[in-house]
């Protein structure tokens, strides 16, 4: 036996005393893909822009302001590369002088199945034309500003919010709430202004008049609501009714002097953090002594006042602006506040 093993190695008819060195060489199982040399490259999205942050097993581009969504490396895994998203536009700012309050801007999510979180109402997956499936290449971002403030006197109506946009998603600016006119009077310019959320309807002292329409252009699942129409509310003190939010339509000033608040934003978790978003401002009253309207529920909505300016929309969250107090007609709405884009997607 010993003999045998102290035999020369024959190769086609060739014998061969050298031994050689395997070290480094590729055996034929690793030639077809089971050892280190079966491909190299992330197997999941690689990807510049935004503020950068993680939440559990997610990496989290945050936008503020326009940029470039930069896919450098695709995920291997198909499924990995649909992403989640929130886009929110600019809210409005409220009207001047028994105004209405400013609309939410709209607001659109997608929750990818591989990112877990806890979405929003307004999630609008599985539908195929809300899905961003990304690719590598830069996505332009577009963050829409929130709509500017009325000042006194001008009785003039809310400004638009910006619309915001991700990879051929747009939500659409906020619609500007009504204004009293001079005497309360003003059926052309108390009606809300339509956008993603509606602008609220001004309080009128002998015309019934329409809040502005949301979800305009329409898109489904809807980003956001009507604001509150106003019905006439005779020659006594009167309010605004609120601008429409995310996930209500904003409430209808009552008389005498009841401001309408803002109709209620969506809460999601795709920052890593409960915040809410899109929520319409408060309208506004006649004088001091009537009652004021807070901010929105969910936040991010502009508060009326009895007796000052109106409160602006939260930055960065798509609030309506709220409507000041009318009395002389001396106090500027509230601004509307920016929008902002959020992608997330898997990393582990």
């Amino acid at each position: 036996m010993r003999d045998k093993l102290n035999q020369p190695l024959t190769v086609e008819g060739k014998s061969s005393n050298k031994k050689k060195s395997t070290r480094g060489k590729s055996f034929g199982y690793q030639v077809l893909g089971f050892g280190a040399g079966g491909g190299g490259g992330s197997p999941f999205i690689t990807a510049t822009g935004g503020t950068i942050t993680c939440s559990g097993n997610c990496r989290i581009h945050t936008f503020t302001g326009p940029g470039t969504f930069t896919v450098c490396t695709a995920a291997k895994c198909a499924a990995d590369n649909l992403v989640s998203y929130l886009v929110v536009a600019g809210g409005a700012s409220a009207g001047n002088c028994l105004a209405g309050g400013g609309g939410a801007g709209g607001v659109r999510e997608v929750k990818s199945p591989v990112t877990p979180y806890t979405a929003s109402p307004l999630d609008g997956y599985p539908s195929a034309p809300n899905r961003v499936t990304v690719t590598e290449q830069g996505y332009s971002i577009v963050v829409g500003a929130g709509g500017a403030s009325v000042n006194s006197p001008s009785f003039g109506r809310g400004v638009a919010g910006i619309a915001s946009s991700f990879a051929g998603i747009s939500a659409a600016g906020g619609g500007g709430g009504g204004t009293g006119g001079p005497g309360g009077n003003s059926p052309t310019g108390g009606t809300g202004i339509s956008g993603g959320s509606g602008g609220g309807a001004s309080g009128q002292q002998n015309d019934s008049v329409t809040s502005g329409a949301g979800n305009t252009p329409p898109v489904s699942p809807p980003q956001g609501n009507p604001g509150g129409p106003s019905v006439s509310q005779g020659g006594g003190a009167r309010s605004g009714s609120g601008g429409g939010g995310a996930t209500e339509v904003g409430v209808n000033g009552g008389s005498p002097q009841i401001a309408g608040r803002g109709g209620a934003g969506a809460t999601t978790n795709i920052s890593g953090s409960p915040l809410g978003y899109g929520g319409g401002g408060a309208g506004g009253v006649q004088s001091s002594g009537g009652t004021a309207a807070g901010r929105s529920p969910c936040g991010s909505g502009g508060s009326s006042a009895a007796s000052a300016p109106g409160s602006a929309g939260t930055t960065n969250r798509g609030g309506g602006g709220g409507s000041g107090a009318a009395g002389t007609c001396s106090f500027a709405s509230g601004a509307g506040g920016s929008g902002i884009v959020i992608i997330r997607y898997k990393i582990a």
